[in-house]
């Protein structure tokens, strides 16, 4: 099978030294790409900004900002026979991008920001039959609510829900402990593990073995 995978942040460019982003590692995608190769699968990363060194005998595709990753994704999302999209995609960016270093001012600073285009949503109005496309949820409350709500919102086959609030798991760390929820109904608790562990019983679980 051809699985597509995104992971990483987004950088959004305010001028040539800053950016707006998040904590997102990468761990876990690139822990995704990882399981997916040795269960015998072709696997197709999309990576944002992260310090990981490449996964061997993963094609590796790099991008930036959330307007990349959303083209990058759409130019391999038709072949693909499963998506999931683990990336933390920058919800907004800023309306204006300053072509030099914005010098620092007295009083405060106003920035205006724009929505990004939501990837997800948008994969979910040309999924294909027999596509299998899953997202993640990552919340600090309310996390199965918000997870469920977004799974019906954008049309998922999956949802994979995990808690950034604790201190041992998530964002900028080794281990993981997900929810999987399905359009279904299924509902799959994965404890706390290592993320290349939580990786491997994900795909199991979404491949069926």
């Amino acid at each position: 099978m051809k699985i597509l995978i995104s992971a990483g942040p987004t950088r959004e460019k305010i001028d040539p030294v800053r950016f707006l982003s998040n904590r997102s590692s990468g761990k876990m995608g690139y822990a995704l790409a990882e399981a997916v190769r040795d269960a015998g699968h072709e696997a197709i990363l999309i990576s944002g900004p992260v310090t990981l060194p490449p996964p061997a005998m993963v094609e590796l595709i790099k991008v930036e900002s959330a307007a990349e990753m959303a083209q990058a994704v759409k130019q391999q999302a038709r072949e693909a026979d499963v998506i999931i999209m683990a990336a933390a995609v920058a919800d907004y960016r800023p309306v204006k991008v300053h072509t030099n270093k914005m010098k620092k001012q007295a009083g405060n600073l106003i920035l205006e920001l724009e929505r990004t285009e939501d990837i997800l949503a948008s994969l979910g109005k040309i999924k294909t039959d027999g596509q299998l496309l899953v997202g993640f949820a990552a919340e600090t409350n309310n996390v199965i609510e918000y997870a469920t709500d977004k799974l019906k919102r954008k049309n998922l086959d999956w949802i994979i829900a995990n808690d950034v609030s604790a201190s041992d798991r998530g964002f900028a760390t080794e281990n993981n402990a997900v929810t999987m929820i399905s359009a279904t109904g299924r509902i799959i608790e994965l404890p706390l593990d290592n993320k290349y562990n939580i990786a491997r019983s994900i795909i199991a679980h979404l491949l069926n073995y």
